[in-house]
């Protein structure tokens, strides 16, 4: 029924509906330039000063002598520190150790002291003792108790307690660690609810974000034409965060006509035509480390949708409006999931399974399950100054698949939403 609709709409010529509102997020100062960030320098320096401040506030709560990250999350949130982000997430070789009676420190990869010129909250560098496989082969175990060796001096020396929180380790240290009498605490916890907790500098730093991700997105708008490939409308989102100071995309969630159903198919050489779906989720780790995670859904060569994409879409926008409508600071996530948008059992199986999840330097806790998958078990409440996501996928048998997301900040009022990149009009 789909490639039918579709080579219906090559022969007939659609109308084309280009949507002018969106080019006004282009750079005002002309495409072919990066966008640069008006946020000045002290904004950055109160939300650096905030964001240290919070995981020590959490490290008192949770009486923890020291707090180990090796996430490159963590250690940015904690010291605006970012050095081979992607490389470092899957070879442990540059950490940070904040002390509950002492010093924060951030040990670096040999060589790049220089990266961290000027960051305030590290107090001392030191050098990485990296114990991977990867570099210390048959050295390891030496390697690994130098390391052990150094952590439990620090912590003695400074007059901390035993109870240290790390984020991520792996067993061979976390060993070492325990065998000098170490009880390790869950710091991917400590530092997840730490962050859930934005100040407003760190809201000004994602606007911005968000402002180059809908750059991005005007641009993938443009040149969603018959003949394109998924992977030529992904890279004009790639290609605005990097001009533009950001860092990376977390997915590769771009799919077009049958290729959006089932979801999480990632983006292909496969050939776009005129009026199937185009359906995306940015993911789009940005400027100042911050995340900008929307997802929108139109037809390709900007034409008008088929009846049955108008269904599929106006169930979406329910969705996010009727869950946008209901948060409240201090409720609970059994209260939002009890008030929250029943999707219709035709869609079932194709569902997103979260409704909500939180955001900041990426997906973060809390990460809320869609009605039919959720535990009444899983507690928290809502608070304000938390950045949550709020997701629909709605899909049936044989149909494509619409995504629609938007990142809301949680005030007083309720939620209010922090990007403004237009719907479609159906």
């Amino acid at each position: 029924m789909l490639r039918e609709e579709s080579d219906s709409a090559e022969l007939t010529g659609s109308t084309v509906f280009k949507d002018e509102r969106k080019q006004a997020y282009f750079n005002p100062e002309g495409a072919d330039r990066p966008l640069i960030s008006p946020v000045p320098a002290a904004t950055l320096d109160l939300a650096r000063r905030y964001r240290l401040e919070r995981l020590r506030r959490k490290m008192r709560e949770w009486d923890c002598g020291a707090l180990l990250l090796y996430d490159p999350v963590n250690i940015r949130y904690a010291f605006d520190s970012s050095n081979m982000s992607i490389w470092t997430m899957h070879n442990a070789s540059r950490y940070a150790l904040i002390l509950a009676d002492g010093p924060a420190i951030l040990f670096e990869f040999e060589g790049a002291d220089h990266v961290n010129d000027g960051l305030p909250g590290i107090d001392e560098i030191r050098p990485a003792k990296s114990w991977i496989f990867f570099t210390a082969g048959n050295l390891m175990e030496p390697r690994l108790k130098a390391w052990a060796d150094e952590v439990a001096d620090l912590v003695s020396r400074n007059g901390g307690n035993k109870r240290v929180a790390v984020d991520r380790l792996e067993p061979a240290g976390a060993f070492e660690l325990r065998e000098r009498g170490f009880m390790l605490l869950d710091g991917q916890e400590l530092a997840e609810r730490a962050r859930s907790i934005k100040s407003t500098e760190e809201i000004e730093l994602m606007r911005w974000t968000i402002r180059v991700c809908e750059a991005g997105m005007a641009r993938m708008y443009e040149i969603s034409e018959p003949g394109r490939t998924e992977r030529e409308i992904w890279a004009e989102l790639h290609f605005e965060n990097a001009r533009s100071g950001g860092e990376w995309l977390e997915t590769k969630l771009l799919t077009a006509g049958p290729r959006t159903n089932p979801w999480y198919q990632e983006c292909s050489d496969y050939v776009i035509k005129r009026g199937e779906m185009i359906s995306f989720d940015t993911d789009m780790i940005g400027p100042y480390g911050y995340c900008a995670d929307l997802s929108r859904s139109w037809t390709a060569g900007h034409v008008a949708m088929s009846a049955k994409q108008k269904e599929l879409y106006a169930a979406a926008r329910d969705q996010i409006e009727h869950n946008l409508s209901i948060i409240r600071p201090g409720m609970t996530f059994q209260e939002f999931n009890e008030l929250s948008w029943r999707i219709p059992e035709k869609y079932q199986p194709y569902r997103y399974t979260l409704a909500l999840h939180g955001t900041g330097m990426a997906d973060e806790w809390p990460g809320i399950l869609l009605h039919p998958d959720f535990d009444p078990n899983f507690s928290g409440c809502i608070e304000e100054n938390m950045v949550l996501n709020v997701e629909s996928l709605i899909a049936e048998a044989g149909s494509e698949s619409i995504k629609l997301e938007t990142q809301a900040l949680i005030t007083a009022r309720g939620a209010v939403r922090l990007d403004t990149f237009p719907w479609e009009d159906i």
